[in-house]
């Protein structure tokens, strides 16, 4: 029997004014980022996969001489950080700042994170919640099973994964640039696939770093790698001997709630294009939408 040609309807997104439909709102999100680069919306399969597993790994988007240059920013933060001006001292310094919203990035935020109604083609939708530096030598990373059951969350921890057909919400997700390469099974970060809806408790085995349930990858240096923080996840000793893991950790958050007590350097900050730094706005809902005025 043929099989029917597969319909991709739009879901009914319920606004907050007597139920009204909400769709119409998501022509507030960005098209271009803060660096005026077009935004690149996730494909019908890669919108799936997160949905399906609770992470997405996309190889080999960064290449040449900018991957390069992050490469040694990377380095050189590790090993030499008095050398980098301090507001600069951080994983979102020199070349590494234009990976806070990297066209693809700001696709998955609008998709999966992003408010409508506080997110304009200047301003975006979301908010960056914390950035990191994971720069692992042999044997660095401490095994740490953590997370999951993402559809039972109290409201308030945005550690949480909602979904109704044709439309899913990952309050809080995280976004790792690998800079180097990761060889599977030596160091990548260990994900329990599907386990953001997970309605049971995870069984005893998973205690263990060897279990057959978690999943983790291998990729080309410059891949990026989302997962919803509703996931079951765990660092992994890095046991790769070829390179370290030169890793950007960010993580990103709804407008309105705020979960790691981290704030960029203000220097940093204040030196950023007008739209970059809507990322750090206050966190609230009222009145929050930048260079346009409140819309109720």
């Amino acid at each position: 029997m043929a099989l029917k040609e597969i319909s991709h309807g739009d879901p009914y997104l319920v606004g907050k004014n007597l139920g009204s439909s909400a769709l119409r709102e998501l022509d507030n999100f960005p098209i271009t980022n803060s660096d005026q680069l077009p935004v690149i919306n996730l494909n019908q399969e890669q919108k799936y996969t997160f949905d399906r597993n609770g992470w997405l790994l996309i190889p080999g988007v960064l290449n040449g001489v900018e991957l390069k240059e992050m490469q040694e920013f990377g380095a050189q933060l590790r090993h030499d950080p008095r050398s980098i001006p301090e507001k600069e001292r951080s994983a979102m310094g020199g070349p590494l700042q234009k990976l806070i919203d990297h066209p693809l990035v700001v696709g998955f935020m609008n998709e999966f994170v992003s408010h409508p109604p506080l997110s304009s083609h200047c301003c975006y939708g979301f908010r960056m919640e914390s950035c990191s530096l994971f720069y692992r030598t042999l044997n660095d990373g401490h095994f740490g099973p953590h997370n999951g059951n993402g559809l039972f969350r109290f409201p308030g921890d945005s550690h949480l994964y909602r979904c109704i057909p044709g439309k899913a919400y990952s309050g809080l997700s995280r976004v790792v640039w690998e800079l180097n390469p990761v060889k599977k099974g030596q160091g990548g970060t260990l994900l329990v696939t599907g386990s953001h809806k997970a309605v049971y408790a995870a069984p005893e085995s998973l205690k263990t770093v060897d279990s057959p349930i978690w999943d983790t990858y291998g990729c080309p240096e410059g891949s990026l790698l989302f997962f919803t923080e509703a996931l079951t996840h765990s660092a992994h000793p890095w046991t790769n001997t070829e390179n370290d893991r030169i890793a950007i950790f960010s993580c990103y958050n709804t407008v309105n709630s705020k979960w790691h007590d981290w704030e960029p350097n203000p220097d940093l900050l204040a030196e950023m294009p007008a739209m970059r730094q809507t990322l750090f706005r206050p966190v609230r809902a009222a009145n929050n939408l930048v260079g346009e005025g409140y819309k109720d």
